[in-house]
């Protein structure tokens, strides 16, 4: 666990970025999405055409009976401030003698500073498994746990997990590793292509994709 660099680090925000200019898609019709985290704009359940492609070839490589279930792509820079703010007050209140220095870090476990999200440039996708028919599998902890909340279940490789729950990890993981996204270690759910997090962890030497409008 303390090996995990936070999208905070500096080495994120110094990678550049190299615009694609690959549009967002809706995956709606596509893919099988959940509605818990929707918007008047449907900007949840819009993603680049890159991860799209990707996500799409995952799900062909789940074995049968397995869906992957799509519950926040998109988010507006607006939202991706008001979630980054609302938590780090969560946090500042709880703890008290924290500087902001290390809340701004604290807070970043959960959700990424405006300046290097991912979900405002379209690259990262909130999913998780689920049957033929919808039902949702066991994965440790509720999508969106947040580490207080869970005790740091969510955190992907998390010791203590059930044998059902870490199987289902392992299987969205390889299934998503396999076509190129990474995880962001302290959510289980959060997967990306492209962007900054994506090229520090896989060596890249620029993002494809920054923020921009729906």
């Amino acid at each position: 666990m303390r090996n995990i660099v936070l999208i905070s680090d500096p080495r994120v925000a110094s990678i550049p970025v190299e615009e694609s200019g690959e549009r967002l898609i809706d995956v709606r019709g596509r893919l099988r999405v959940d509605v818990r985290l929707a918007d008047s704009e449907g900007a949840f359940a819009h993603l680049r055409q890159g991860l799209v492609d990707r996500l799409e070839e995952a799900q062909a490589g789940l074995p049968p009976g397995y869906r992957l279930l799509i519950v926040e792509g998109y988010r507006p820079l607006a939202m991706q401030q008001r979630i980054f703010e609302e938590y780090s007050a969560e946090l500042q209140a709880a703890f008290p003698e924290m500087s902001p220095e290390e809340i701004c870090v604290a807070a970043s476990r959960y959700v990424a500073p405006v300046e290097v999200a991912p979900h405002t440039a379209g690259a990262a996708v909130d999913l998780t498994l689920c049957t033929e028919d919808g039902e949702e599998l066991d994965m440790g902890t509720p999508l969106n746990a947040t580490p207080e909340q869970s005790g740091g279940a969510c955190y992907t490789a998390a010791p203590g997990l059930s044998t059902e729950a870490r199987h289902h990890r392992e299987l969205l993981g390889a299934a998503l590793g396999s076509v190129g996204l990474v995880n962001y270690p302290t959510e289980w759910w959060h997967w990306s292509y492209g962007d900054r997090y994506w090229a520090m962890t896989t060596g890249a030497p620029a993002a494809h994709y920054g923020p921009r409008p729906l």
